[in-house]
């Protein structure tokens, strides 16, 4: 086996270096992706209503995944005593990002889908960084062809606008077009609170379209186990997660901030339970809505980093345990 970080002789500290993915291997040929993950950026904001930015949270993400690029193979946790993220449980390749067209949605969302499918008929899981949450309708058409899947939804807005003004794709949309798709049969959305884009009639549409909304008071009432037993068994699971759906105490950079949010806790539990119970079912994920210029510590894309490299271990141990 190939040694990498100071067992092959250089310390290859985070700042040093390409900035990959947790500084995975490089895989610009889509027809050859030969890995267990495979990375993605859609640095497309243009489906934002107020603060652009977020189209540079896949290079923001990246750099501060460089965190956690472990040298010595593999993150320990002392708590459960196992050693995740391992050479031999999982091999993860950064494949670039899709080609977004400025001022054209339609294209940047058919080159997205089409960078998607390429990664799906590899057998790779994609794990999808945004850009804005509208990235992650083509990210759900491109699983067409799979099914049936429900939508794990961590936000603290419900995104089931229809249409205004002619837009159906921006990112208060995401949620109504994938119940549209016949492959997915239903969602559990988390976090959803305070005043937001989604009126009364979005919200009665959601729940007739098979969606179970909870607060984030919700949320911390029932309990990791009591979210758990409110999500249908034995389905393949998406996840996506829009990072205002964390408190803005430890996620200010983002284009729309909302307070009363999740820690951090709230949501990587949740993900661990969720992959042990379906040992590992979860067939792709996203992270979105990371906007640096609004965080000059780089503490939010540091979280969507963690969260990401976090929920890759969980998900991969499951399935190979």
């Amino acid at each position: 086996m190939e040694k990498n970080g100071y067992e092959a002789g250089r310390l290859n500290l985070p700042f040093v270096g390409h900035c990959t993915f947790a500084k995975s291997e490089i895989c610009t040929d889509w027809e050859n992706i030969k890995a267990d993950v495979a990375v993605l950026g859609v640095p497309n904001d243009m489906g934002t209503q107020w603060r652009s930015g977020a189209r540079f949270g896949p290079r923001a993400v990246r750099e501060a995944s460089t965190l956690f690029s472990f040298g010595h193979s593999g993150a320990y946790d002392h708590e459960s005593d196992t050693l995740y993220l391992t050479e031999e449980e999982v091999k993860i390749v950064d494949v670039g990002d899709a080609d977004i067209v400025h001022t054209d949605m339609h294209q940047s969302h058919a080159n997205t889908e089409l960078a998607v499918s390429k990664i799906l008929e590899s057998g790779a899981m994609p794990v999808v960084i945004g850009g804005d949450h509208s990235i992650t309708t083509p990210v759900l058409r491109a699983y067409k062809d799979k099914g049936p899947i429900h939508v794990i939804h961590f936000d603290a807005h419900l995104d089931f606008v229809d249409e205004r003004h002619g837009v159906r794709e921006g990112h208060g949309n995401p949620i109504r077009r994938a119940s549209e798709m016949s492959n997915i049969t239903g969602m559990t959305q988390m976090g959803i609170r305070n005043v937001s884009s989604s009126n009364r009639s979005d919200f009665n549409a959601a729940r007739e379209a098979g969606s179970d909304i909870l607060s984030v008071r919700d949320v911390r009432r029932l309990g990791v186990e009591g979210v758990l037993d409110r999500i249908p068994k034995d389905k393949a699971y998406y996840i996506t997660i829009d990072i205002d759906g964390f408190d803005p105490s430890i996620a200010p950079g983002t284009g729309t901030p909302s307070h009363g949010g999740f820690q951090y806790y709230d949501v990587i539990e949740i993900i661990q339970a969720l992959a042990k119970r379906s040992r590992g079912n979860i067939i792709g994920m996203d992270l979105v809505e990371v906007a640096p210029a609004y965080d000059p510590t780089g503490s939010t894309a540091i979280l969507a980093a963690q969260v990401l490299m976090n929920s890759i271990g969980f998900i991969f141990h499951e399935r190979n345990n």
